[in-house]
């Protein structure tokens, strides 16, 4: 085995910062962003939607909670993204891209909510907007 250049690791090369000068994060960094996709149709059976959000939960492993009923559904959870743009692109994807593979109804989309980490804790610390995404799972409204 070679030995390890000084200054590098398995990583890769490190980096400094000069005394005195201040660190600041990469501006493209992913974040977390919280997700409130609502969607709506025609009634379907409610044990056939059940299993179907529960696939969606299984195939999406961010998926928090689901609300539904025979008519509509919500799904929040958390994306990690670079920003708001890419969150709200993958969460206009997510009902689409699942529907085969999760069973799920030819509903539309009709709602999108993406906030970030601050804005939702800041949010639910003045008790406004929806309440934690507690109990996670999928639940009848």
């Amino acid at each position: 085995m070679g030995r390890a250049r000084p200054g590098a690791t398995s990583r890769g090369a490190l980096t400094s910062v000069a005394a005195g000068d201040a660190y600041e994060e990469p501006r493209d960094l992913p974040r977390l962003w919280h997700v409130t996709l609502s969607v709506s149709g025609k009634q379907v059976p409610l044990p056939d939607l059940r299993r179907a959000l529960e696939q969606l939960a299984h195939d999406h492993p961010f998926l928090l909670t689901s609300r539904y009923a025979p008519d509509h559904a919500e799904i929040r959870y958390w994306e990690e993204a670079r920003d708001l743009h890419d969150a709200a692109a993958v969460a206009l994807r997510l009902w689409g891209e699942h529907r085969q593979s999760a069973g799920l109804p030819p509903w539309e989309i009709v709602g999108l909510e993406v906030i970030d980490r601050e804005t939702y804790h800041h949010r639910i610390a003045e008790g406004y907007g929806p309440a934690p995404a507690t109990p996670v799972g999928v639940h009848p409204f």
